[in-house]
């Protein structure tokens, strides 16, 4: 691990795309602490405080904070995340999207153009609606000092261009730094709540509210928790393809065996983020609704942690785990990629038989995975409801922590093989000369 940071150091192009990275995100942490103008900071956090085990306080960590404060970065890299999806979804809909995706990189930025364009008026809409519902005391009363057409726009703008900025600077992480910058935006806003959480963990212990020992199997479960997250989101089942011999002009290519990797969890952190933002809808709609009966309704059923809560939760998350695999991975297409590049599978036929194993093990595989999302983001809530843990603890925030640590360390190991790599082959030729 030490002989890894010192390879990091010794590498000038390594090390100024990681100092990038620290650089933009600090940059986004001094925006979260930017407050939107005509806002009281006080009213909006005491709201915040009192719904910290509901979904509004799962989007108050995936904004960094950014939402209990009201600041300008309120809406966070949400709206962005949305529109992604929403396009993925409509390439399975819509034929000519669908077309647009297979014609590679070129048909993949007019993808990414549309959706940094449908970014810009989800944010604005949420904007709206988040200014309506300051003004209209739901997230407190006084929140707003000068309520009207002029708050409202005013907050509109701000807060899609926070999202718009956060935007540009994920992709210039991508670009420019290490690891994907959208992803490492979010994930900044998950670690960051950590030093506070376990202040309040040790509060909690000095004022006989929670025990050390209690302290403890919290600590062991989330390292087990971790390590078995690690195990399984590097988990894959591999499916084997041998290549004929072929003969292009005087060109002969060997045959030789291949895989095709398929991973347990194929969808990502896709299914509970869906799910948690269709369950957002009744909590919301209890908020911003005066109707006693509709109020008790949500209360009784739909109540964050309750158990006919969490079942809905876990068959949402198994639901969009199928849904999100059948639109990441075409059997039919891979079986004709196979089968063009001169492929089979061992004891199956080309063709439709290829297509249908392929399915068929997808599907096994699938079920596992949506299972193990399911149970990561389900045991840690009811866990917490148990041991009345004050901060918020939640699968669908270590999933995302754990993937985007796996992925940069990935990139990083990346870089540092290829830099050695490079070296070994000009030393060798160094050699050769001298050797001559």
């Amino acid at each position: 691990m030490i002989g890894g940071i010192q390879n990091i150091a010794r590498i000038p192009e390594l090390r100024a795309r990681i100092l990038f990275t620290f650089g933009m995100l600090a940059v986004y942490r001094v925006g979260c602490a930017v407050v939107t103008p005509g806002i009281n900071t006080n009213v909006i956090r005491d709201f915040f405080e009192q719904m910290s085990g509901t979904a509004f306080g799962m989007f108050n960590l995936f904004s960094g904070g950014a939402l209990q404060q009201m600041s300008i970065f309120s809406l966070g890299i949400m709206p962005y995340i949305s529109a992604t999806i929403i396009f993925q979804l409509l390439t399975v809909v819509i034929p000519q999207l669908e077309q647009l995706k297979k014609e590679g990189e070129q048909g993949q930025k007019k993808i990414n153009q549309w959706s940094r364009y449908a970014t810009i008026v989800l944010a604005l809409f949420q904007g709206m609606l988040i200014a309506t519902a300051l003004e209209n005391g739901q997230f407190g009363q006084g929140a707003v000092m000068n309520p009207g057409w002029g708050f409202r726009l005013m907050t509109m703008i701000t807060l899609t261009t926070g999202t718009a900025f956060i935007m540009w600077l994920g992709e210039q992480v991508t670009e420019r730094g290490i690891g994907n910058g959208i992803s490492l935006v979010i994930f900044s806003s998950i670690v960051v709540a950590i030093p506070s959480g376990m202040f309040q963990m040790f509060d909690l212990i000095q004022t006989d509210q929670f025990s050390p020992l209690q302290a403890i199997f919290l600590l062991g479960f989330m390292l087990a928790l971790i390590a078995g997250v690690v195990f399984v989101e590097r988990a894959q089942r591999r499916i084997p393809i041998q290549h004929a011999r072929r003969v292009v002009g005087k060109r002969v290519t060997q045959g030789g065996m291949s895989y095709f990797p398929l991973r347990v969890n194929t969808a990502g952190v896709i299914p509970p983020i869906f799910a948690s933002s269709l369950l957002m809808i009744p909590s919301t709609l209890r908020q911003f609704t005066e109707s006693p009966e509709l109020q008790q309704a949500i209360d009784q059923y739909m109540n964050p942690g309750g158990f006919q809560y969490n079942l809905v939760y876990m068959g949402l998350i198994i639901f969009f785990c199928f849904f999100y695999t059948s639109i990441m991975i075409n059997p039919v297409d891979v079986s004709e990629n196979i089968k063009r590049f001169g492929g089979y599978i061992p004891g199956i036929r080309p063709g439709a038989n290829t297509a249908d194993h392929i399915d068929k093990v997808l599907s096994r595989l699938t079920f596992v995975g949506a299972v193990y999302v399911a149970v990561i983001c389900i045991v840690p809530v009811i866990l917490a409801g148990r041991m009345n843990i004050p901060f918020y603890f939640g699968g669908t925030a270590l999933l995302i922590c754990v993937g985007v640590s796996l992925d940069t360390i990935g990139q990083i190991e990346a870089h540092l093989v290829s830099r050695e790599y490079d070296g070994f082959v000009k030393g060798g030729r160094v050699r050769g000369r001298l050797g001559r």
